[in-house]
This record gives structure tokens, C-alpha cells and sequence, in this order.
């Protein structure tokens, strides 16, 4: 997929330090709002979600003179906000030395406690569905139904098979299904 043109552009002006916090300021106004709606879907807490797209910018501001442009801005910003989402919840785990259920339940709660719940809407039948996925097929089904991101992005992002993915994204809908039938 062909890089966009003005991304190019600002990552040349960035690794030649032209107005350098100008140029990042311009990459994070374009894709904040996508990248912290990937990390909420995560993490669930908008404040966790704030925490952990401040750590992304922070990662990619680094990181931004070693990137080889072999890959999209969006897709390499997307890996970041991806490991940091996982790094996020693998620590929350550790930290709080519980099951991955008790997690998992710990999402749920946060989800009753965000205003407008209701959890006859579908939408946030949806979402309690989504929080029950092991984080991969949750990471899937995410970037396929919300972003419509094509498997071939994906799978530069994760770092995954085509195939792998279909599958993931097939048994993450199944599952939510199953969910939202029974629930």
C-alpha cells in the first residue's frame, strides 16, 4: 500500500529536524482520535486510554527518526498503540495478581460504570461481548469491524498470517454472537 504523501513528507521534515514539534504536533492532531478509540477498546477507561496513548506518543516521538518507512505512519503508529494497549493489560494483570477473569471482569464493571450504559442497547451488548475475547481476537475483530482495516494491514500491525487473522477474526465473531444470543 503506498505511503501518504504527507506523512512522507512530515517524517523526511522530522528526521531533518525542520520545525520538528511542529511536524509531530501535525502527526498526532491527524491520528489521535483513531489511535485512542483503538486503545479504549482495549483498555476500556477512557483515563487508562489517555495514559496509554500519552506512552504511544511519547514511543513514536522517539522512534520516529529510526522509522524505515518500509510500512505506513498509520500502521506503524497502530503496532505501538497495539503493544502498549497489551503491555497495559499484561501489567494491570501482573500487577493486580489476578486471573485474566478477574481482569476480564474488572473491563465489565468499568463498562457498567460509564454513563449511558445500557445493557439491553446492542451496542453495549457489543462491547460487553468484546471485553469476554482472549486480547488477540479482541485486537482482530477490533481493527476488522470498527476500523474495516484490510487483513493485509492488519497483519503488517500484528505481525500475523493473513490466515491466522480470518481465522481469529471468525472465532471472535463467533464468540460474540454466542454472547449476545445468551445474554
Amino acid at each position: 500500500m503506498a505511503q501518504d504523501i504527507e506523512d512522507n513528507e512530515w517524517v523526511r521534515r522530522f528526521k531533518e529536524d525542520k520545525q520538528r514539534d511542529q511536524v509531530f504536533t501535525s502527526i498526532v492532531k491527524k491520528y489521535q482520535e483513531r489511535i485512542y478509540w483503538q486503545i479504549r477498546r482495549m483498555v476500556v477507561s477512557h483515563q487508562d486510554a489517555d495514559d496509554v496513548m500519552q506512552n504511544v506518543f511519547i514511543k513514536a516521538w522517539k522512534g520516529l527518526d529510526s522509522f524505515r518507512e518500509d510500512a505506513q505512519l498509520f500502521t506503524w503508529l497502530y503496532r505501538i498503540a497495539v503493544n502498549e494497549s497489551l503491555s497495559f493489560l499484561e501489567k494491570q494483570k501482573r500487577t493486580a495478581s489476578v486471573s485474566f477473569d478477574d481482569v476480564s471482569e474488572s473491563l465489565e464493571n468499568t463498562l457498567h460504570s460509564e454513563s449511558g450504559f445500557d445493557e439491553n442497547k446492542t451496542i453495549w451488548k457489543l462491547q460487553l461481548a468484546i471485553q469476554q475475547l482472549p486480547d488477540k481476537q479482541k485486537l482482530v475483530f477490533n481493527l476488522r469491524y470498527f476500523e474495516e482495516m484490510p487483513y493485509e494491514e492488519i497483519s503488517q500491525i500484528l505481525d500475523t498470517s493473513v490466515g491466522a487473522l480470518k481465522a481469529s477474526y471468525h472465532y471472535a465473531v463467533k464468540k460474540i454472537e454466542e454472547y449476545i444470543l445468551h445474554h
